[in-house]
């Protein structure tokens, strides 16, 4: 167990030196699938060298479901090389749904827990693509969700102003 969390340390100095400075502001959007093609505004704030938050606002949609949702998350920032990075986080988030299927109609709010991790490439233009994998946990959503977790994959597209230097 010493062993593991010594590794541990020394990976995460290891990270933490390799950290770039990352866009102060970005905006633009987050495009993906949870059972159902969505979209997303999102809007990142860098507030360290290596930290930022992620706002996103979105909807979704399927044949029989249709939601909004605002998510929040904190997340960390390394970069592998060059203008790549990777990143991970966790956050939360509420949304609303309708289900209309076969005449029977339900509604009504959800809040979940999030995960978070993916890689960017940030071009020398002030433009960032990013892909992500966030797995959702709903916390009062029988109605919504039977097993109460979401997959969400999606591509981002950013455009990067204001870098932190």
């Amino acid at each position: 167990m010493k062993k593991l969390f010594i590794s541990m340390a020394v990976l995460a100095l290891a990270f933490t030196a390799n950290a770039q400075s990352i866009s102060k502001n970005a905006l633009g959007l987050r495009l993906g699938d949870n059972d159902g093609f969505g979209g997303e505004i999102s809007y990142q704030r860098g507030l360290k060298e290596n930290n930022r938050l992620e706002l996103d606002l979105g909807f979704r949609n399927s044949n029989d479901v249709d939601a909004f949702k605002l998510t929040g998350l904190y997340q960390w920032v390394w970069q592998i090389d060059g203008g790549f990075n990777w990143y991970a986080g966790a956050g939360a988030g509420l949304g609303s749904w309708s289900y209309n299927k076969y005449g029977v109609k339900n509604n009504g709010t959800y809040f979940f827990g999030a995960g978070d991790i993916g890689i960017e490439y940030n071009f020398d233009i002030p433009l960032q693509l990013s892909l992500d994998f966030r797995p959702e946990l709903y916390l009062n959503s029988s109605d919504f969700r039977d097993n109460s977790f979401g997959p969400d994959v999606a591509l981002g597209i950013r455009y990067k102003f204001n870098d932190l230097s």
